[in-house]
């Protein structure tokens, strides 16, 4: 049986076991430029809307903030690799969304520069107060910058605090207008040429300092086109299986890195840097079996007690629906 076919009778069966077919003649995916994901070799060859049946309106965003935003605003149906920070600010702020599966974790791809010439590594952090720090607020970077700082016991209320997306922040760095710049992908890659990491991603991970990206949706759509949603993660899910099997690189990295905008060498870097969970490994305990729940409650109060947000929700249960994952497992 080809790949295509395997494809072909996964969403037909998906559509029966959801008891309904879509209903939406056309979808907005939000994405990242210059986050290269094996969901993008199916994204270049035109299978989710092979496989989904309906039309697909890809648009590039710079921020998970703005992901959030444009899920509010009906504009956006499904967000891949939205960062877990700046959906934690929205759905502790009230907005209808969910999890509903882990795109990717990264703890080597985000992280915060401190400038060269400063001379500050992680044992002269003292030296941090009343610097500048260029940070894409209610992101992914924001939380980690928010616990380094915890971690490294620097008052960030000495600080001065710029909202900038990477991109921005990695210019501002280069030109000397901020001391330190948080980001990622991209942004972060232009950051490293102008100074240093505080910690790397295996001591952020020690620390408990996760970094990963989710794939959301607002409530209502799941509720209205489950059979869709399911056959979208289906796709994304074998595009994650060709890239992890190893067998298919060739293939896939040149697409993959066109559609992200980036050279193949660059794409390649970035993806090293990149695990790409299984279904099976998503459905269990690490993740959307209670870990990503339970992470979600630490992100919230490191945005709270940073002033972030206002309140942190006594449960993130109803932030995470793993029965379209599910799905695509049966």
């Amino acid at each position: 049986m080809s790949f295509k076919t395997k494809l072909c009778a996964t969403s037909a069966a998906l559509a029966l076991l959801a008891g309904t077919t879509a209903m939406a003649d056309e979808i907005t995916v939000a994405y990242f430029l210059e986050w290269p994901m094996p969901f993008q070799y199916g994204k270049a060859m035109g299978l989710y809307e092979e496989e989904l049946g309906v039309d697909i309106n890809w648009v590039s965003f710079d921020t998970g903030t703005a992901m959030s935003a444009a899920m509010a605003s009906g504009d956006v149906q499904i967000a891949v690799s939205q960062g877990l920070p700046p959906f934690v600010v929205a759905v502790s702020a009230g907005q209808a969304l969910q999890v509903v599966d882990v795109a990717v974790s990264y703890s080597e791809n985000d992280n915060c520069v401190v400038a060269t010439n400063l001379e500050i590594d992680k044992t002269t952090t003292a030296d941090l107060v009343g610097k500048k720090v260029a940070v894409p607020i209610g992101t992914a970077a924001h939380y980690g910058f928010l616990s380094q700082m915890n971690h490294f016991g620097v008052d960030i209320s000495q600080m001065e605090i710029v909202d900038m997306a990477p991109p921005e922040g990695a210019v501002a760095l280069s030109q000397g207008n901020v001391d330190m710049a948080c980001g990622y992908g991209g942004g972060l890659r232009r950051m490293m040429e102008h100074g240093n990491v505080l910690l790397t991603g295996a001591e952020k991970e020690d620390l408990g300092i996760l970094v990963f990206d989710v794939t959301s949706t607002p409530v209502d759509f799941a509720a209205e086109e489950g059979a869709l949603l399911s056959q979208f993660l289906k796709v994304t899910a074998d595009m994650n299986a060709m890239w992890n099997s190893g067998e298919h690189t060739d293939e896939m990295l040149p697409l993959i890195a066109k559609d992200a905008g980036m050279e193949p060498a660059a794409a390649e870097a970035s993806l090293a840097t990149f695990t790409f969970p299984s279904v099976s490994d998503q459905l269990g305990d690490k993740w959307l079996g209670g870990g990503v729940q339970s992470f979600m409650s630490g992100v919230a109060q490191v945005f709270a007690d940073a002033g972030s947000i206002p309140q942190v929700l006594d449960s993130y249960e109803a932030s995470v629906d793993a029965s379209h994952l599910a799905a695509v497992a049966e």
